[in-house]
């Protein structure tokens, strides 16, 4: 009986060395989202939009910080990072700088001057009709019908700059 117990005790003492000797292989994966308060930023109710000149992104002009809405999501950026919502409100999560849409990151400077003809539309109607208008090129032929009066001015102008509050 001692044999087998002194059998049992030195195999299974081998197979813990080994064990630990030639670990297995696993895949591990680490996925980690952090939902991030950015300061400053507080929208109580949904924002009033305007359509930012030459594109189809839209911001809220009303609102103190850069902050924008592009197909369906709000971006912003923030402390030389970008943030992504599914909401004007947040919760806010951080995203690469490559997944960005370049349409967001070479915003002519001058997006925040607004003429005086522009309108602003409710938050609802722009998120209900957002992609209709993007596929439609909406704003374009907007700017065609109305060369002084409304959103989709400014076709063309020139872009480059970065954005960091």
């Amino acid at each position: 009986m001692k044999t087998k117990l002194l059998t049992a005790f030195v195999a299974s003492g081998l197979m813990l060395i080994s064990g630990l000797s030639f670990p297995a292989k696993s895949n591990a994966e680490v996925s980690v989202n952090i939902n991030i308060p950015l300061p400053g930023l507080v929208v109580g109710a949904p924002p009033a939009m305007v359509v930012i000149p030459g594109t189809c992104a839209y911001y809220p002009p009303d609102v103190d910080a850069n902050i924008f809405f592009y197909r369906g999501y709000w971006y912003r950026p923030y402390g030389g990072h970008w943030f992504i919502s599914a909401e004007y409100n947040g919760p806010w999560g951080s995203i690469a700088i490559n997944s960005v849409p370049r349409v967001l990151i070479n915003l002519p400077p001058s997006y925040r001057r607004i003429p005086p003809y522009y309108k602003r539309m409710p938050y609802g109607m722009v998120r209900k009709h957002w992609r209709t208008w993007e596929e439609e090129r909406h704003w374009d032929r907007y700017e065609d019908e109305n060369p002084r009066g409304g959103h989709g001015m400014g076709r063309g102008m020139g872009m480059g700059r970065r954005w960091d509050d």
